[in-house]
């Protein structure tokens, strides 16, 4: 007895996409960051001696420490001081990149 092939059962449709999440709101930066602060004298001979927010003063030490190639070649976390920056880092000749954010820290008002 041979048994007719039954017809293909229809595909299922295919599932609409997911709702996508509501958009959470634009995140707001921490005002206490975006506060100018005023840099010391050592530290404004690196960053200049305009009133900063914290962010841009790290950016723009970044830049200092980039364009004068201060990075440690084997340990890109540590940075060798040159004078200007030993007198902001508190004599110190090396620190790491997680020590630098502290140190400068003091240096603003």
């Amino acid at each position: 007895m041979v048994t007719a092939k039954k017809p293909a059962a229809a595909k299922p449709a295919a599932k609409a996409a997911p709702k996508a999440a509501p958009k959470a709101a634009a995140r707001k930066p921490n005002a206490a960051f975006m506060k100018p602060m005023t840099p010391s004298a050592t530290l404004a001979e690196v960053v200049g001696a305009t009133p900063l927010p914290r962010t841009e003063v790290t950016k723009k030490v970044w830049e200092y420490i980039k364009a004068k190639n201060l990075q440690n070649p084997a340990n890109k976390r540590n940075i060798v001081a040159d004078e200007k920056l030993k007198a902001v880092f508190g004599g110190k000749k090396e620190v790491t990149m997680f020590e630098m954010t502290k140190l400068i820290s003091a240096h603003l008002k």
